[in-house]
């Protein structure tokens, strides 16, 4: 009996647990099931104490009845609440899924003598992972023509996950390394959405997979050169941290992998990689600030060296080409980082040369090394941009043409080349593929990802600047149709994330043409504790700063009404993650301000996870929220913890979605939360608690599926924002 089914089962047995609801009638409307309350303290070493009644939903084996049964009780609620609105969702699903070229495939790269890709065939849900041989006449533009006409003569499938996940709820592919030789891949799979990896070996030459499976890893692979070995992260069976680098040999027993490195610190993130110039094999070593990169030679990995020993407050990250390190680093002050040199066999930081010097104004984001140039990622006025850099010190700039954007590196996996892939999308105009060659000047369009029915020209995007309250300006992304009036009637859908120092640029979505061409306006707000602007601007919405991001948040939504932008009590606002603690704190902080509110997988229970070593990601988060083990920190914590400051006031409807498996945010935070909110919500208005009993932080596997879960969501919007169900057929 699969997940789904054994908790509906349970719901029926745990009567004395739950108030249930009665059942649904046509003179019945549905009532939310309230989840028993159970005097639980939470205590902090120092001494405080905080009650939470709903701890007891916390299970973190998933296989307590009473739990189980209280989550299929709130889909059940949520099943009855959202079925009037099933021909909305079906419609949205039907628009989504209309938008996408359901025979796609990636742009292909020429990596040892193969050109790798991914492809999509019509009406399946997973991609096909595959290459082919380079010869005359085949390239990038030849292999997506050849896809197109559904041309496969000459290509080999590496992975067709279509038949991998037949028959299983949830079926996810994470890393991939082939060995040097061609021969071998390794792959990783999860088929439960909780990211621990097993790994598995196929032999290319004959197609067969390998017996000898590898579980509980990070999922991350890289080979040595002798095209029997390669590294991977075993993962910590309780805390599902990396913190072990095992070395395997094909045809060995897996359980007899030695470890290489062990990490102490269970603070710092693990990675695997090799260098640019495919000499070392790199294990890097990331906390929230500072780093550690060992290194070996690819050829006789025996032992790892040190590039430059972690110190607290220094970052770095490294790459070797052309005989020499390159080093992306914030150290000797370099707040928005910059660009150092250092000899081959360098172990130690004294050996930095700078080169590429740091500017206050430019927040240096990564870097590609090229035989004869260096591409330069930058973030500069809230905008992405790429430094070409030659060899003669010369240098040039990337054209973007639209006012708000994202562009960025692509895969460019040959570094004797003169052509630089990079990416570029706006909130109109859809994923696009160039390639320029940094010699000649000439650009070449590789691909812009079809959307069936979709005319960018119908459509216009703006960057606006809003003035937070302490006169700080926060900028905004914008799309809207054309022919929108900004004359204060609109709906509006704002979005925000504003953590661990990640970008929101603005990014085409097919989903969100459909609440276009229904009138609505979606926004993206570059709050702080995002990197829009630079280093400075995610430590300002950080640790003790952490209010600025909830604040400005609020602020951008006061903006936009009083722009026009939007009617006062037509506003909704979304995030996802430590988005969705931003939505908590906006909830409790501005209710008034919010018509309906999305919350996907939602932090929100910030104190009692962060006291938890044993819960995954803790430990390696003190330096992004605080350790509340410390007063200052929990004391501060607590002030915006979305669990700890529900009250009863008038909250506004809310869609909250998770996942059983989440192993980032953890199911219970958002049951607790909700649980809770149901107890003080004044307003009367639904409260949607969705969970996917199959999946994890990411939601459901599948490129359709996910998109039942967002029509869902977006229908639930539509519906209580009063916009139109039909969209605008212009």
């Amino acid at each position: 009996m699969n997940a789904r089914r054994r908790a509906a089962a349970l719901a029926l047995l745990i009567a004395g647990a739950l108030s249930m609801s009665m059942p649904v009638t046509a003179q019945t409307p549905p009532t939310p099931p309230q989840a028993a309350q159970r005097p639980h303290v939470v205590k902090a070493p120092f001494g405080a104490e905080r009650s939470d009644p709903y701890y007891w939903l916390r299970d973190d084996r998933r296989q307590d009845p009473q739990v189980l049964g209280y989550l299929a009780a709130e889909n059940a609620y949520a099943d009855a609440v959202l079925a009037p609105l099933k021909p909305l969702q079906d419609a949205l699903y039907a628009e989504f899924t209309a938008r996408i070229q359901q025979d796609d495939a990636s742009v292909p790269y020429r990596e040892r003598g193969w050109w790798y890709y991914t492809r999509f065939e019509a009406g399946k849900d997973y991609p096909i992972h595959a290459r082919r041989a380079d010869a005359a006449g085949v390239d990038a533009a030849a292999i997506l023509a050849a896809n197109a006409a559904g041309d496969f003569a000459g290509e080999q499938v590496l992975l067709d996950v279509n038949a991998l996940a037949a028959g299983k709820d949830y079926y996810a592919i994470g890393g991939r390394a082939v060995s040097q030789d061609n021969r071998w891949l390794v792959y990783a799979e999860d088929t439960n959405g909780r990211r621990q990896y097993t790994l598995r070996i196929k032999d290319l030459d004959s197609g067969r997979v390998l017996d000898e499976a590898i579980p509980g890893t990070a999922g991350d692979a890289v080979w040595a050169d002798d095209n029997r070995t390669f590294f991977y992260i075993e993962n910590d069976p309780v805390t599902l941290l990396g913190n072990k680098v095992r070395r395997h040999v094909v045809g060995t027993d897996p359980k007899q992998d030695p470890v290489v490195y062990a990490e102490p610190d269970d603070s710092f993130y693990m990675g695997l990689g090799r260098t640019r110039d495919d000499r070392y094999l790199l294990i890097v070593l990331d906390s929230t600030v500072s780093n550690e990169v060992r290194y070996a030679p690819a050829d006789a990995p025996d032992a790892f060296a040190v590039l430059a020993p972690r110190e607290r407050g220094v970052e770095y990250d490294a790459d070797h080409h052309g005989g020499r390190w390159v080093i992306r680093t914030n150290a000797d002050g370099a707040t928005n980082f910059k660009l150092v040199t250092a000899a081959d066999g360098s172990t130690s930081r004294r050996d930095w040369q700078d080169w590429i010097a740091h500017d206050p104004q430019v927040f240096i984001e990564g870097f590609e090394l090229f035989d004869g140039f260096t591409a330069v990622a930058e973030r500069s006025g809230g905008l992405e941009r790429v430094r070409v850099h030659r060899a003669d010190g010369s240098e040039e700039y990337l054209a973007a043409d639209e006012p708000a954007y994202a562009m960025g590196l692509d895969v460019n996996s040959e570094p004797d080349s003169d052509w630089l892939r990079y990416g570029y999308t706006s909130l109109t105009t859809p994923a696009t593929v160039y390639e320029t060659n940094v010699r000649t000047g000439e650009r070449r369009l590789l691909k812009r990802q079809p959307v069936p029915g979709y005319d960018p020209a119908q459509y216009v995007t703006e960057r606006v600047w809003a003035p937070a309250r302490d006169g700080t300006r926060v900028p905004v992304s914008i799309v809207y149709r054309k022919g929108f009036a900004k004359n204060g009637k609109a709906a509006l859908l704002q979005y925000g994330y504003g953590s661990y120092g990640l970008s929101m640029d603005p990014a085409f979505s097919p989903t969100v043409v459909s609440l276009l061409d229904r009138g609505m306006v979606y926004a993206i707000a570059h709050i702080r504790g995002g990197q829009e602007l630079g280093r400075q601007w995610y430590e300002d919405g950080k640790l003790l700063k952490k209010q600025n991001t909830f604040t400005d948040f609020i602020d951008v939504t006061d903006f936009l009404v009083r722009e026009g932008y939007a009617a006062p009590d037509r506003v909704a606002a979304y995030g996802g993650s430590a988005g969705g603690l931003l939505m908590g704190a906006i909830a409790n902080m501005a209710p008034q301000k919010y018509r309906v509110i999305l919350s996907q997988v939602p932090f929100v229970d910030v104190v009692t996870t962060m006291l938890d070593p044993s819960i995954p990601l803790t430990t390696n988060e003190y330096d992004e929220w605080g350790n509340p083990e410390q007063p200052e920190y929990y004391r501060y914590m607590l002030g915006y913890s979305p669990y700890d400051n529900l009250r009863a006031q008038a909250y506004p409807a809310m869609f909250v979605g998770t996942g059983l498996w989440d192993s980032q945010v953890q199911y219970w935070e958002p049951a607790k939360y909700v649980a809770r909110l149901r107890t003080l919500d004044t307003s009367g208005q639904p409260v949607v608690f969705r969970i996917n009993m199959e999946a994890g932080h990411g939601g459901k596997s599948g490129r359709f599926r996910r998109y039942r879960e967002q029509a869902e969501m977006y229908a639930f919007l539509l519906d209580r924002l009063g916009v139109p169900a039909r969209a605008d057929a212009r």
